[in-house]
């Protein structure tokens, strides 16, 4: 496929190709599928990196230093020593963006490693060398809709810029990570694929494995097989991978969350033969975010074997940090983050839960997360649900539990169907839950303070 073209010569375009047939702009993007198939090859290793302090940050208001340094320590207690988030990025273009570099250098972490971003301009590039940072992203906007559009430049043009800052890159010894910003926009076999080759040709003779990032910028990229490009992740990792004799160590995975895709397309990318996919912690970052850094710890966990155990738990504080620190917003439901991620209003769930946890919970959440089940009471939750919050709220297991057949949890539900009978619509709160509790089982009282109304 493909065997006419070029492998390092790029196609010059008179014009732009925007593929409006597959992103006609007034409809929502086309899924065309050509049935081509692409076999699994995960590498062997596989990490993650940060772009928190980066991309995420540009969504929310600039973090102080302070802030910075805190989160980048619990990156650093939540990996454990793993490895597996193995970089973060920064911005070096002020004061405060050096400032909190220094101070998490000086923390003398291992991971993760402390890297940079830059455009591909002389006066980044020294800021970066002055600044002592090894290796460095490189913004390098590769499809049609930036090159005429947004930079206003030939194809050509674009590319003698790009091997130019690479160059220098080289030069003053800095790794250079390439951004292909909008690749799932981009004409793969007429600019990127020859981008590619080109640079990592001046990489193979510095004796550097250069590092390509595989940007969807806008989230319009698909996991699935069969895909037609440029939107199928397999593809796109096969091709450049293949046609462009790269390592997977040198292929990296960056998605918007645009279409729902951030997780499934990254997972993907590791599947196809990506070694690293690039994240935010809790998938902050532009419109819809980035990929969410704690979905793909939990993914790597569903791939590869942990040779320390990863932190979890240290989420909660990430959590309530991002909550009461930067007054960030975290949905209740949200995925292993939000207060009612494992909660359940069913009775009938409540029911199963009564018999066997793992009936309606597909991890030890209390272990894995220091996450208990949480059951929220209201008009459908039943004896069960009344009988299985009291054994959550007073981790009451085995012979202990009560059970929803005790007469006392009768009378308590007597009194939330009377609370809906009175047209109540909201959920019966923790701390009215705790006081009915008081007020019918008297032996709990020593294990839990009652809340007053």
């Amino acid at each position: 496929m493909k065997s006419e073209f070029s492998k390092k010569k790029i196609v010059e375009a008179m014009k732009p190709n925007l593929y409006k047939e597959i992103f006609p702009y007034d409809e929502f993007p086309k899924s065309n599928f050509n049935n081509i198939t692409f076999h699994y090859e995960i590498p062997e290793n596989i990490w993650i990196t940060d772009t928190t302090f980066r991309d995420g940050q540009q969504s929310m208001e600039s973090f102080t230093v302070e802030q910075i340094e805190d989160i980048y320590k619990f990156l650093h207690a939540l990996d454990n020593n793993n490895g597996i988030i193995r970089q973060t990025e920064f911005f070096l273009y002020s004061k405060r963006d050096r400032e909190a570099v220094e101070r998490c250098k000086s923390l003398g972490y291992k991971f993760p490693e402390i890297t940079s971003w830059m455009r591909p301009v002389p006066e980044d590039l020294q800021i970066v060398r002055d600044f002592g940072i090894k290796e460095s992203g490189i913004l390098m906007s590769c499809s049609d809709y930036h090159i005429f559009g947004k930079l206003n430049k030939t194809r050509s043009q674009v590319l003698k810029m790009y091997i130019n800052s690479i160059e220098k890159a080289l030069a003053y010894g800095i790794k250079p990570r390439c951004h292909l910003e909008d690749i799932t926009r981009a004409d793969l076999f007429g600019f990127v694929i020859p981008l590619i080759n080109n640079i990592n040709e001046l990489g193979t003779k510095a004796g550097v494995d250069i590092r390509f990032r595989l940007c969807d910028t806008l989230g319009v990229a698909k996991p699935f097989n069969g895909q037609e490009l440029p939107r199928s992740v397999p593809a796109l990792v096969y091709y450049i991978k293949n046609y462009c004799d790269l390592k997977s160590e040198q292929l990296e995975w960056h998605g918007h969350n645009d279409y729902y895709y951030a997780v499934a397309n990254s997972t993907t990318a590791w599947l196809h033969g990506a070694s690293s996919v690039n994240t935010t912690l809790l998938g902050i970052g532009e419109r819809t975010g980035n990929c969410p850094l704690e979905a793909m710890l939990i993914e790597y966990c569903q791939i590869k074997n942990v040779k320390n155990k990863i932190k979890f738990e240290i989420l909660n504080e990430i959590a309530e940090y991002f909550s009461k620190e930067l007054n960030f917003k975290i949905h209740e439901k949200m995925p292993f983050i939000g207060k009612e991620f494992n909660s359940t209003r069913a009775g009938i769930h409540a029911d199963g839960i009564l018999k066997n946890e793992d009936i309606y919970n597909s991890v030890n959440t209390r272990k894995i997360f220091n996450r208990p089940i949480k059951i929220v009471v209201n008009q459908f939750s039943g004896l069960a649900g009344i009988a299985a919050w009291i054994n959550a709220e007073f981790d009451l297991n085995g012979d202990n539990k009560i059970s929803k057949k005790d007469k006392r949890i009768i009378l308590i539900k007597k009194w939330i169907d009377e609370q809906y009978e009175n047209k109540r619509t909201t959920a019966i709160s923790d701390s009215e839950m705790m006081n009915k509790v008081s007020d019918y089982f008297k032996e709990l009282n020593d294990n839990k303070t009652v809340i007053a109304n």
